[in-house]
């Protein structure tokens, strides 16, 4: 039997838009202010290596499943800024049954590099909630029963979390550790109509009162630079996010990708016109988000033969890099301005 996680302690965070937060985001008692400007950033990974004392490294999993807005169930034609991959462009399928072996050939790439390091199972191509509760379960425990294997991370859609999914991530969540990721992209609901979402904001709200409820972490994605959205509406976002309870976060840079109905639509739409413009927007967004929440990502991957704009997208290093010395240069950091 495989030895049950403890649970983090929940402490009382920094407040977001004048209401108090709780969440379990900070593992220290150092505040991002006073570690000397070291960590102007409350990232996913110094968390990860802070809860479980060695670098961790996320395995992709991708079991198959689709989504309530390509299967017809919503829609046919999926959000409008989505790919064929839905999800990581660099991960390949899974076949059923074969979970096993492929971590097993992604720890086998890794280990030379980080031989100490240890593993989450990452369901992340499409809804992966979406699925008949017996096949969720008999997946996510064919992933847990590598013992290599210390947790797992589920990217979904709020409106994929019935009642039975949300029993079997409590269960997995009381004995591993566990994250569930929620593609939000936007607070406001006429961006969401036009991106096609095909659920309304309240929809995440509820599901996210029901995770907290849970005792069970999540992570919200939001996209930076959809068409129509000023400034005011991506700092609206954020603020929204952060009053729900999320646990973690990631911004993602809009990419316009071939294949999606995005790309051919408007394929002239740029996003951001430079990584200068991006960067500002991003640490604008990072100083009134509390540093409580964990950040997961600060950009977007795209590989570069599918991608149309912003054609810079892909300097992934170059865009975190200058974030984090344009933060130096402010002499600011995550949650500064609230």
């Amino acid at each position: 039997m495989r030895r049950k996680n403890t649970k983090d302690t929940i402490s009382a965070g920094a407040s977001c838009g004048g209401q108090k937060r709780t969440s379990n985001g900070v593992l220290n008692d150092v505040r991002l202010s006073d570690r000397g400007g070291a960590d102007r950033i409350n990232g996913i990974s110094f968390w990860l290596k802070q809860r479980f004392g060695k670098k961790m490294i996320k395995l992709a999993c991708d079991a198959g499943f689709t989504c309530p807005n390509r299967d017809g169930t919503l829609s046919t034609g999926g959000c409008t800024f989505c790919g064929e991959r839905a999800g990581s462009e660099f991960s390949s399928r899974t076949e059923p049954g074969k979970i096993k072996a492929s971590l097993d050939e992604q720890i086998r790439m890794y280990r030379t590099k980080w031989p100490d390091a240890g593993y989450l199972a990452y369901f992340q191509n499409h809804t992966n909630t979406y699925a008949p509760v017996e096949t969720l379960r008999r997946l996510y425990y064919e992933a847990l029963s590598d013992p290599r294997i210390e947790g797992l991370a589920v990217a979904t859609r709020p409106d994929c979390l019935g009642d039975d999914v949300l029993a079997l991530l409590k269960e997995i969540g009381s004995e591993h550790f566990l994250w569930v990721e929620l593609g939000l992209q936007t607070a406001n609901d006429g961006t969401a109509d036009r991106i096609n979402r095909c659920y309304p904001l309240s929809v995440y709200d509820a599901a996210a009162e029901k995770l907290n409820a849970l005792g069970i972490r999540f992570v919200t994605h939001l996209i930076l630079g959809l068409p129509g959205e000023t400034k005011d509406d991506m700092e609206a976002s954020v603020d929204h996010v952060c009053r729900a309870g999320t646990w973690g976060l990631k911004l993602h840079m809009l990419n316009i990708v071939k294949g999606s109905a995005m790309g051919e639509e408007d394929p002239v739409y740029v996003p951001f016109g430079s990584i200068e413009e991006y960067v500002d927007l991003v640490c604008d967004l990072l100083e009134r988000i509390p540093e409580d929440v964990v950040i997961h990502r600060l950009t977007a991957d795209a590989e570069r033969r599918t991608l149309i704009a912003p054609e810079w997208s892909y300097q992934k290093r170059t865009i975190l890099n200058s974030i984090h010395a344009e933060l130096r240069r402010r002499g600011s950091y995550q949650g500064s301005a609230l």
